[in-house]
């Protein structure tokens, strides 16, 4: 199980088309603090219909797109 699970979940279920988080907000819904490794496990994402836009280190935030 990945260890992001909890946070693909929360993405799948808010089912808004795109959408911004905060490193902060992420390591609320996962648990876990956003590392480097969120780089390999970003490609779970397009299993629940998501995937990862832009991650900016300057505002700390990760933009989430739904795949149509």
């Amino acid at each position: 199980m990945s260890k992001y699970k909890a946070l693909w979940d929360y993405i799948q279920k808010n089912g808004i088309h795109s959408f911004k988080l905060t490193f902060a907000e992420i390591q609320n819904i996962a648990g876990i603090p956003i590392d480097h490794s969120f780089l390999k496990y970003k490609k779970e994402l397009t299993d629940y219909g998501y995937q990862v836009g832009k991650i900016s280190m300057k505002e700390q935030t990760v933009i989430f797109n739904k795949i149509d």
